[in-house]
């Protein structure tokens, strides 16, 4: 766990800096309103609530939006083949730079799921995994498309499969 959050601290950059300083005075602005507004209950229990959803919730949400929104990116699953003489699945996929900055890195992972015709089974496969592979690939350009291949082995599942891309870049 402290090494998770070491990674965490690392990585952050100065928006998130920005972000997370102005969330803080954001729950003070909205402490000292409630204590001048003490004389109307209703309002300075409304403002105390206020402040502490921002503290809270604001970092968090904050955070996922600022992300999504500096570092848009969007990844397609070109092919997926299993091979026949070697327990592995080749997965070919592309990763398209839609940001306004360039990536230093992307962290892309290829999850494999198990499948079946009920609806509400494929919606509990999803959140387990049977296995996963990752990559790193280095320096996107704004406005770049890269093509990744990852080998997802070993591989001994034989019924149906899915595969899903994801990627986090920075």
């Amino acid at each position: 766990m402290k090494s998770k959050i070491s990674v965490f601290l690392q990585g952050l950059i100065t928006y998130d800096y920005i972000l997370f300083g102005s969330v803080f005075f954001l729950f003070l602005f909205f402490i000292i309103l409630a204590i001048l507004l003490r004389r109307k209950r209703g309002l300075a229990i409304f403002m105390m609530t206020l402040s502490f959803i921002a503290i809270f919730i604001g970092p968090f949400v904050g955070y996922v939006k600022m992300h999504e929104y500096l570092f848009k990116h969007t990844t397609t699953l070109l092919s997926q083949k299993r091979l026949l003489f070697t327990p592995a699945i080749v997965v070919q996929g592309s990763l398209k730079n839609e940001s306004n900055l360039d990536f230093q890195s992307c962290l892309i992972t290829a999850h494999v799921h198990k499948t079946s015709k009920n609806q509400l089974k494929n919606y509990i496969y999803s959140f387990k995994t049977l296995t996963k592979k990752s990559m790193l690939k280095e320096g996107v350009l704004k406005g770049e498309e890269v093509e990744f291949k990852l080998i997802i082995e070993p591989f001994t599942y034989t019924k149906d499969y899915n595969i899903s891309i994801e990627a986090s870049c920075k």
